[in-house]
């Protein structure tokens, strides 16, 4: 038991007074004579035994009486030590796409929030944040509207990402106590065995269950196969529990034009075509019934009328390679000799290949130089008679890089740089055991630029970066066989399909994404991209004959997006959620250290909030004292 003015407890001293008198009384009796005391002398010593018992009685009342006065003034509680200090409050709700997960009729998300509402004190000053919003020192009428009508999120912040956006809603007040709440569903992608910088600060994690429940998404597609008149789209959908089909619809745009039935196999999977025309633009979306998550139940992408990348060789020698890679469906080629050039064509490409060039005149370097600072693309191979000072001439304004000589040793290619761009999606598995392609006579380079191919002594076969790549070996017949690799045909495809960035089937949220688009800004004028009454300014950059649009964290939600330079329509570009939260794979949060798990947030705020309450006793005191004036009444008037 504490006291709020202990001090007023010295009283209890001044009790010792009317003991001292009671017990040192000095009244004299007078005695008085009497003829016959035989009887008196009785009756006078039982009076006087039921005096003294009465005075007793009396004495231990009237203390009893002022020391419950004494210490009701005194304001006794019962709390625990640290219930003065200031206590903040911080409560995370992750509101992404996995808390749609249904529980008694309706979501996770609204089951906490209601949850919240009802339990959380009406005064109660806390900070609340989710993945999408944040709300410091609010009491709840502020926000309960907006906590109502909480809506779910593509974004899911990890466990010390939420840790660390708490810290900066918490005060500097080290002596506070410093409370943050996490109520999430926990899946895999937030796990954190440990949560850092928690030394004053009490983490408490309230998970989220669900009851079993089915839920199938659609998790990608991609053109299987094509022909002279068709597209064959093919689309995966994954389920998490045993599911024997599902109905499948194709839309495009609001029109639908196919529907079809998903057969799930053993692993939960199950694959779908559908055929399209091809050369026609389609704004489409996959679309299917489900109770599960709802957020992955649509799948858009768009086909557009697709630009051919425009390809100039400038060669002395047999292109005839070149043409059977960039072939006429995708690309534009034109070929030409250094005396031939028009340098008037130079700025409307998309891609320069210098093939088995000897000597690059300055005239060629300036224009290819230009050329590259406005966004196009430059592929070298050299000849056997490389003059080395003209190629480092131009090489040295992209990266520095020495053509010391020649080797004519031979060499086989034996690395691979699997994690380049240009190789993305080539490789299943990283291959080690192939035929490796030789060279009879190669450049000895020293360069900054990263490796794509290599040596097997680990110097450089093919370099590049930015959009600039250099072999350092001549690819003729008589040279090297890496015409008769299979190597060839994705590096060089890839250099040519990566110098315009057409916009692909369709790009994820949140995840950067590069599209160029065919066409001249003047100034003053920018690309945006519409849904609606959306509208959106991404981030670009202009350039002689395109414009770079790089999407990173926009748009926010999912659909087709047109885009449109003021009121003229370029194209369309599909954003889709990423399907990550569609495995429903959680973690135990009793594996977090540093924290303290429980069931209910309503629990739980009932919890922290008794932990403040202050227990008062000075009302019993009171009624004590009060019993004991009435006791004190009772024995003067009833006891003889």
């Amino acid at each position: 038991m504490q006291f709020k003015y202990p001090e007023l407890l010295w009283a209890l001293f001044l009790l010792l007074v009317p003991l001292f008198i009671h017990l040192f009384q000095l009244r004299r009796f007078k005695k008085t004579p009497f003829t016959n005391v035989a009887m008196l002398q009785k009756v006078k010593t039982q009076s006087k035994k039921a005096k003294n018992l009465k005075k007793w009685l009396l004495l231990i009342t009237r203390l009893l009486l002022f020391t419950a006065l004494i210490i009701a003034f005194a304001q006794p509680y019962f709390a625990k030590k640290d219930v003065f200090k200031k206590r903040e409050t911080v409560i995370y709700i992750d509101n992404s796409f996995s808390m749609q997960a249904p529980n008694n009729g309706t979501s996770i998300l609204q089951s906490v929030v209601q949850e919240l509402v009802k339990n959380t004190p009406k005064e109660k000053v806390f900070s609340l944040f989710t993945n999408t919003s944040t709300y410091k020192n609010v009491v709840l009428k502020e926000i309960q509207n907006n906590l109502l009508s909480l809506e779910h999120s593509s974004n899911q912040l990890h466990l010390n990402d939420v840790l660390l956006k708490a810290n900066t809603l918490f005060s500097s007040n080290n002596n506070s106590i410093k409370d943050l709440i996490i109520v999430s569903d926990f899946q895999q992608k937030t796990n954190a065995v440990s949560l850092d910088s928690t030394k004053n600060i009490n983490v408490y994690t309230v998970k989220q269950k669900t009851n079993n429940f089915n839920n199938i998404s659609i998790d990608s597609i991609y053109i299987s196969n094509t022909d002279a008149s068709n597209i064959e789209l093919r689309a995966n959908l994954t389920a998490n529990n045993n599911v024997k089909n599902t109905a499948v619809a194709l839309y495009n745009n609001d029109t639908l034009i196919a529907k079809t039935s998903a057969l799930f196999n053993s692993s939960k999977k199950a694959e779908v075509n559908f055929t399209l025309p091809k050369d026609v633009k389609i704004n489409g979306k996959i679309e299917l019934t489900d109770t599960g998550l709802l957020y992955d139940n649509s799948f858009f992408f768009n086909i557009n009328k697709r630009e051919k990348i425009k390809v100039l060789t400038i060669s002395n020698t047999d292109n005839n390679f070149l043409n059977k890679i960039f072939t006429e469906d995708e690309f534009t080629t034109t070929t030409t000799t250094i005396n031939q050039l028009n340098y008037s064509k130079i700025p409307s490409q998309n891609l320069i290949v210098l093939n088995e060039v000897d000597l690059i005149p300055e005239s060629l370097k300036n224009a290819i130089v230009s050329f590259t600072k406005n966004g196009g693309s430059l592929l070298i191979i050299p000849s056997l008679q490389t003059d080395a000072n003209s190629y480092n001439n131009l090489l040295s304004n992209y990266f520095k890089t020495n053509i010391k000589g020649t080797t004519k040793i031979e060499r086989k290619i034996t690395g691979i740089n699997f994690s380049h761009t240009l190789y993305k999606n080539v490789f299943q598995k990283r291959v080690t055991n192939f035929q490796y392609p030789t060279v009879n006579s190669s450049l000895i380079v020293t360069s900054s630029a990263p490796s794509i191919l290599s040596y097997q002594d680990g110097s450089p076969f093919l370099l590049g970066a930015n959009g600039v790549y250099f072999f350092t070996s001549s690819l003729t017949t008589k040279n090297s066989n890496f015409k008769g690799s299979p190597l060839i045909v994705p590096t060089l495809y890839n250099i040519g399909y990566s110098s315009f960035n057409i916009p692909k089937l369709y790009a994820t949220l949140n995840k950067t994404t590069n599209v160029d688009v065919e066409t001249k800004l003047d100034k003053d004028v920018v690309l945006k991209i519409t849904k609606g009454k959306t509208e959106i300014i991404p981030q670009q950059q202009a350039f002689t004959n395109k414009a770079t649009l790089t999407f990173t964290n926009t748009p926010k939600k999912a659909g087709i997006y047109k885009i449109k330079k003021a009121d003229i329509e370029l194209g369309s570009i599909s954003f889709n959620y990423n399907r990550d939260e569609s495995k429903l794979q959680y973690i135990d949060t009793n594996t977090i250290i540093n924290s303290k798990n429980n069931d209910s947030i309503g629990q739980l705020l009932i919890k922290l909030e008794n932990n403040q309450k202050v227990h008062e006793l000075w009302k019993w005191f009171v009624i004590f004292a009060l019993f004991f004036l009435v006791l004190e009444v009772l024995i003067q008037k009833y006891f003889k």
